[in-house]
């Protein structure tokens, strides 16, 4: 679907320049308090300025599912990231549309997020993609914090494991690194290619996408 994704696009101009620079995603976050928000009126301009083949994200944090399937349609969104504290049954009460599930790589390590998917995978609601991010207390994401890249690599293999994106603490500078000890199918940015809070630095975007592209593309 795509190898990678910029996350928080707040205004057009980034948006023109994250899909100029190569990134195969871009993340619209609808969480309110978060300062990459961007209201769905907002967000119509966004959608405009991106070219068809880029895969356009909705984030959700514990937003009730009706609402983010209204937004994800009156917007022509591709995919659905629910990043809160959703149960699998909200994944089912998705119905067939496509989600990527984040989930945070708390003390516990990965038991919590296979289990998780296990409970999905007895629902028939296994989302298309799984994002692994690193946890902070009281944070659903966005926090700058890296993951602990040595867990994550363990991440199940098995046909039925949704592929693994790979998000928390990403930068231009580590992003070839955590690629080659991970492995994972792509990697996710938001702060780790911004000037500030919501907009992004073209520089740094080139870098991290340019980077990840010759990571993966060593990986072969």
């Amino acid at each position: 679907m795509f190898r990678v994704k910029i996350c928080g696009i707040t205004n057009e101009e980034d948006a023109r320049a994250v899909a100029a620079a190569g990134a195969g995603a871009v993340g619209l976050n609808f969480y309110e308090p978060s300062p990459r928000f961007l209201s769905p009126a907002s967000a119509e301009a966004v959608v405009r300025a991106l070219p068809a083949e880029v895969v356009k994200v909705g984030l959700f944090v514990n937003a009730p599912a009706e609402a983010a399937v209204a937004t994800v349609h009156s917007l022509g969104l591709d995919l659905i990231q629910i990043h809160g504290d959703e149960p699998p049954e909200y994944l089912a009460a998705l119905g067939d549309r496509p989600v990527m599930r984040a989930l945070r790589l708390g003390p516990l390590g990965l038991d919590p997020i296979l289990e998780y998917l296990e409970d999905c995978r007895q629902l028939g609601c296994l989302p298309r993609r799984v994002l692994i991010d690193a946890y902070r207390p009281g944070w659903y994401g966005g926090s700058g914090a890296t993951c602990n890249w040595t867990v994550v690599q363990k991440y199940p293999s098995a046909a039925w494991h949704p592929p693994l994106v790979l998000a928390g603490g990403l930068t231009a500078e580590n992003v070839a690194e955590a690629i080659q000890l991970v492995r994972p199918a792509a990697v996710d940015t938001a702060g780790g290619v911004e000037a500030s809070p919501g907009r992004k630095d073209a520089g740094l975007v080139r870098q991290f996408i340019q980077n990840a592209r010759r990571a993966f593309e060593s990986l072969r």
